[in-house]
């Protein structure tokens, strides 16, 4: 028996990293996974799917912009059509880079709160009525650690992840009258494109024309107490899995960090 037999889980974002990850991890404790992702005609969606049916368990996939409403809507009722229900949903689509505020234009502000933020509220609208109706739902949102305290050079991102732990405090409020939890999940750096590419490393090496990870190891290893640079996107699906089980039913309107340590540094 699996932890999420005859269970239904949607996924955003869900072409690679962190997406990936959560899906193989639920789909390997029995669930079934709708994913969706912007970019779907790259094939990553299509080896997500790929490797989710390859754990035995169904997969419907599509390509979806969450700051589309009328997309996330479509995407989730086309999961109900194939699969039957949603028993559980993950937000975890978004963006990230870096700048000063004096240097962020009007574009990469909003484009940022669009996905991180209102592509969130979109996503957690869209499968509420599902889950009132059935009294039933758990939805985990990935927020960040920049969600709970300020950092240099990540005021528009840390602005949309400070906002979706609101979002997700509020909507935990709303939905507790029908057995639905909402709570918000924040890792530290995570072992992914979104933080190794040639970009991100430039802002930890500025004196570097084209800096290598090598290069920004010791600066990615300064910013967790725990040793090391980051953690693995299965650290973070092992505690979406627990936030979306049985395991956590009064667990609700919380942020979870998964963090290295990281958010031991927060006031209590």
């Amino acid at each position: 028996m699996g932890r999420f037999d005859g269970r239904v889980v949607l996924i955003t974002g869900a072409a690679r990293g962190q997406g990936r990850a959560h899906a193989v991890t639920l789909a390997r404790q029995g669930a079934d996974v709708a994913i969706c992702d912007l970019e779907a005609a790259t094939g990553d969606l299509e080896e997500t799917a790929r490797l989710v049916r390859a754990e035995g368990r169904r997969a419907h996939a599509g390509s979806v912009d969450v700051t589309d409403s009328g997309q996330v809507d479509a995407f989730v009722g086309s999961t109900l059509a194939e699969l039957g229900r949603i028993d559980g949903m993950c937000a975890n689509a978004a963006v990230y880079s870096l700048g000063m505020i004096v240097d962020v234009s009007d574009e990469q502000f909003r484009r940022t709160v669009d996905v991180n933020l209102t592509g969130v509220f979109f996503c957690i609208r869209a499968v509420l009525p599902h889950m009132m109706e059935r009294r039933s739902g758990r939805i985990v949102v990935i927020a960040s650690v920049g969600g709970r305290a300020g950092f240099s050079n990540t005021a528009h991102y840390a602005s949309s992840k400070w906002g979706v732990i609101g979002l997700t405090k509020c909507a935990a409020v709303e939905a507790a009258p029908y057995g639905i939890t909402v709570n918000a999940v924040c890792p530290t750096t995570v072992n992914t494109p979104m933080i190794n590419n040639e970009e991100n490393y430039r802002h930890f090496r500025p004196d570097l024309e084209h800096p290598t990870l090598e290069d920004v190891l010791p600066a990615l290893e300064a910013l967790n107490p725990m040793p090391g640079p980051w953690v693995e996107p299965e650290d973070v699906s092992d505690a979406v899995a627990f936030l979306l089980s049985d395991e956590a039913r009064y667990i609700s309107g919380e942020t979870l960090g998964v963090a290295m340590g990281w958010t031991a540094h927060n006031a209590a």
